[in-house]
């Protein structure tokens, strides 16, 4: 049951009302707490979810507790993902207790959590994610709790059915949408004080003081996929990251962000996968830069990331063949059985033994570095399409090596440039074998764009 929910204090500043979601129809109640569920929007910055989640036990005068549920079963997830994860929650552990706010980390799946933590709640706030599970989780929290369970969407600019009720074809449909709404959206948003303190509530099997190797340590998790020192997870690390590109990079974006072989990409994708920074936070940052490279920016956080988000809410076939556009599916159906030059295996994939040194390079880039440059992932996905046996297991190849390898794989973005390789958001162009009407990228078309040599030299000296 989605009930839109009309705040009674009236629009809080900065959470606008279409933020915000009632998930049942529970009544308020006497509860010890309220309780933040936080899952997708991992920071205490820009957070609408926690502000919100303040401002609602301000109102009710009680503590305020934040909850995080940390399962084993996230699918594809492995120990690279959930280090990097956990090193953002140990600086929001800190962050909250700053503001005097206990936070609890439990070892258990996170909707079952909220509903353990509900007999003692007076009404729970969560966040927005989504994908299948995301939403599975909110669906059960809400059918199983006895107190209002309310959602605050916090990881988008425009949130996403405001900007459109509807699975839009590509980027040039959603765009006009997005750019009417995004004056509303696109305003600062305060950290607001609490009047009563959590920090000295006492929980059983609470994590969140534990260290990151320790938890880990019980998680019974994939642990072949380690940890990468490219990377590391957690609010402060994005902001320096995002500093240092506004200062050094963004003037020469739009000119250079299609070269690997050029340092011009923000890297701000693994810490919007985890929520560890608001693309709100990002977009203002990147506005008061006055930079020559800001639409171009802009475009690619706003449009194209939201772009992703309606996608995945709107299309129950994300993560699959079936995602694409008809006319996709039928081309790719009719040279199903064309001949391929080269057909590797999924072992073959993944170890990099192909004959294509700038895909193989672009495979270890991902593999070693925990993110692969944008342009060289899809020129990665094409060939995957092109030397598999089928569309339907290059289409599952492609995922499982992005989901697994990847920080900012398991992510709208990420199911979305998968599907794209296959004509996702795309138009048909010249029929082709293989390919059909599907769009081709070759090796020589890398040559023209970049120093494609060069790229492969950098990748080995990693």
């Amino acid at each position: 049951m989605n009930i839109r929910f009309i705040d009674k204090m009236g629009v809080l500043e900065g959470i606008q009302t279409e933020r915000v979601e009632l998930l049942n129809d529970k009544d308020t109640t006497e509860g010890d707490f309220v309780v933040y569920w936080m899952q997708q929007s991992q920071r205490t910055e820009y957070n609408h979810a926690l502000e919100y989640a303040v401002e609602k036990s301000n109102e009710v005068n009680k503590p305020l507790i934040v909850f995080f549920g940390l399962t084993d079963d996230f699918p594809d997830a492995n120990e690279r993902h959930y280090h990097f994860m956990l090193e953002g929650l140990k600086e929001v552990n800190q962050s909250l207790k700053d503001r005097d706010i206990k936070f609890l980390i439990r070892h258990v799946s996170p909707e079952v959590g909220a509903v353990e933590l509900s007999d003692e709640a007076s009404l729970i706030v969560t966040d927005r994610g989504y994908l299948d599970i995301q939403k599975e989780w909110r669906r059960y929290a809400a059918g199983n709790i006895e107190c209002p369970l309310i959602q605050v969407e916090s990881d988008v600019i425009v949130p996403v059915e405001t900007a459109s009720e509807k699975e839009e074809y590509a980027a040039r449909t959603i765009r006009p949408k997005i750019h009417e709404k995004l004056g509303r959206f696109l305003k600062n948003l305060e950290e607001r004080s609490l009047k009563v303190s959590s920090s000295e509530y006492s929980f059983e099997n609470n994590l969140a003081e534990k260290d990151i190797e320790e938890i880990i340590s019980i998680l019974d998790i994939d642990h072949s996929v380690k940890p990468v020192d490219t990377f590391h997870g957690g609010t402060s690390n994005a902001k320096d990251r995002l500093q240092d590109f506004i200062e050094n990079k963004l003037d020469g974006y739009p000119d250079h962000s299609n070269d690997p072989t050029k340092d011009h990409l923000s890297d701000m994708s693994p810490y919007l996968h985890f929520g560890q920074i608001s693309p709100l936070y990002i977009a203002l940052e990147v506005k008061k830069a006055d930079s020559s490279g800001e639409e171009d920016y802009l475009e690619e956080l706003i449009v194209r990331r939201e772009l992703a988000m309606n996608f995945v809410h709107f299309n129950d076939n994300y993560d699959s063949l079936d995602c694409v556009p008809e006319w996709a599916r039928e081309s790719l159906k009719k040279h199903k059985e064309d001949e391929r030059d080269y057909v590797y295996s999924r072992d073959e994939w993944e170890n990099a033994e192909t004959h294509d040194k700038y895909w193989n390079a672009a495979q270890k880039e991902m593999m070693k570095t925990g993110k692969m440059h944008g342009y060289m992932r899809m020129y990665w996905g094409k060939k995957i399409l092109e030397w598999s046996e089928t569309p339907e297991e290059a289409f599952q190849t492609a995922l499982y090596l992005n989901n697994k390898y990847e920080l900012d794989g398991r992510d709208p973005n990420g199911y979305t440039g998968i599907a794209w390789c296959f004509g996702k958001h795309d138009q048909g162009w010249k029929e082709r074998p293989v390919y059909g009407k599907v769009r081709y990228m070759n090796a020589n078309g890398l040559k023209r764009k970049f120093d494609a040599d060069k790229y492969v030299e950098m990748i080995e000296e990693i």
